[in-house]
């Protein structure tokens, strides 16, 4: 899985910038910006995100700041973050001045080109800053901006006065995730959102198709919009396939390291003739058991074979168990009554405790 990065300006935004010559050039200028220790343990603990920091210090190493000057009070800075669980996987400093227009000086990016490489996933991280510099990087990197501070800017995502506040968005956010999917096939845009109220709209080209995705994100809870351009003019196959796999991935990013979710779902539901039972176990795991048959080719224009290709794709990309069982006689009332019975367990498996953060399972991973 593709992993979402935080990255984090350092003065102004971690510790305070001195306004008489916005230098931290001695251990008696170190100061923390107010709940910034607290809140970014937090993040590192509770968060899956990967925590890079990146900082323009004008002319470190000249006479204008010796380098001497900047590392005790920058490793001092370091040592108490550290002490207190928060990692930064890298630090990037660029030592240039404004006017040299350098490649690697923030907002440009000739610092942290290896974070474009398929590693990561850039539509879903953040650039936190209190600079509007800041909110361009984010822009330069296919990235959101944060704004802490004073500063307000329409560019950025969150315009925050303090950490408090960007920890909370970084929570109810967390569970949000935009998704593009292009092949020679298929282009799929999904924007799924766990902590909804059932929102959706679909677009797949596929109407039937479009009904039962309506009713996963109804019944589940979730906010769900799907965009796909596909090779219809061949058939359905490549459209469903895709958004399954697109969809899956979502969830799989969207899930993060799974932290206080309840991770096993099951339904039983009738629906007029049909009973449809469904187990789903976020598990890191794809299986799929599939005990359900139709006697019509297609329901709508969607062909009745792609409903079971559908749920294994979905499971193959998310990692997880799906156990499906549908018994009746209306193949229309069966596939709808195993989307909607696929809903409710999915509802039931990705509930969050926020009183237990703890992963579920022994193995301390999924």
């Amino acid at each position: 899985m593709k992993k979402r990065l935080l990255f984090i300006d350092r003065d102004g935004t971690i510790i305070v910038e001195p306004p008489e010559d916005y230098q931290v050039d001695s251990l008696e200028k170190l100061a923390f910006l107010p709940s910034a220790i607290s809140r970014l343990r937090q993040i590192a603990e509770e968060m899956d995100f990967v925590l890079v920091m990146v900082t323009n210090q004008d002319g470190l190493g000249t006479e204008s700041f010796p380098e001497a000057d900047f590392i005790a009070p920058h490793q001092k800075m370091m040592d108490i973050l550290t002490g207190e669980n928060i990692h930064f996987y890298k630090v990037h400093i660029d030592k240039t001045f404004e006017h040299e227009n350098a490649p690697t000086r923030k907002p440009r990016t000739g610092m942290l080109t290896e974070y474009f490489a398929e590693t990561y996933d850039l539509a879903n991280s953040f650039v936190i800053g209190d600079r509007l510099s800041d909110i361009e990087l984010a822009e330069n990197l296919g990235a959101k901006g944060i704004l802490i501070g004073d500063k307000t800017s329409e560019r950025a995502i969150l315009s925050a006065k303090n950490w408090d506040e960007i920890y909370h968005f970084l929570q109810n956010s967390a569970r949000r995730v935009h998704l593009e999917r292009k092949t020679s096939e298929t282009q799929i845009s999904i924007e799924l959102d766990l902590d909804g109220e059932g929102i959706y709209k679909m677009d797949t080209g596929v109407g039937f198709f479009d009904h039962m995705l309506d009713q996963l994100a109804r019944h589940s809870g979730i906010n769900l919009t799907i965009q796909v351009k596909g090779d219809l003019h061949i058939d359905e196959h490549h459209t469903i396939e895709d958004t399954a796999l697109a969809l899956g991935e979502a969830f799989q990013k969207a899930l993060g390291n799974k932290q206080g979710i309840n991770r096993y779902g099951h339904f039983s539901l009738p629906m007029d003739d049909v009973l449809t039972n469904v187990a789903l176990d976020f598990s890191g795991r794809p299986w799929l058991v599939w005990q359900a048959d139709f006697q019509r080719e297609k329901v709508g224009e969607m062909p009745t074979e792609m409903v079971e290709h559908f749920f294994k794709s979905f499971a193959d990309s998310a990692a997880c168990n799906l156990n499906i069982k549908a018994e009746g006689q209306n193949d229309h009332h069966k596939i709808e009554g195993i989307f909607k019975a696929f809903a409710k367990s999915m509802k039931m498996a990705i509930y969050q405790n926020p009183d237990d953060k703890r992963i579920p399972s022994t193995k301390g991973i999924l």
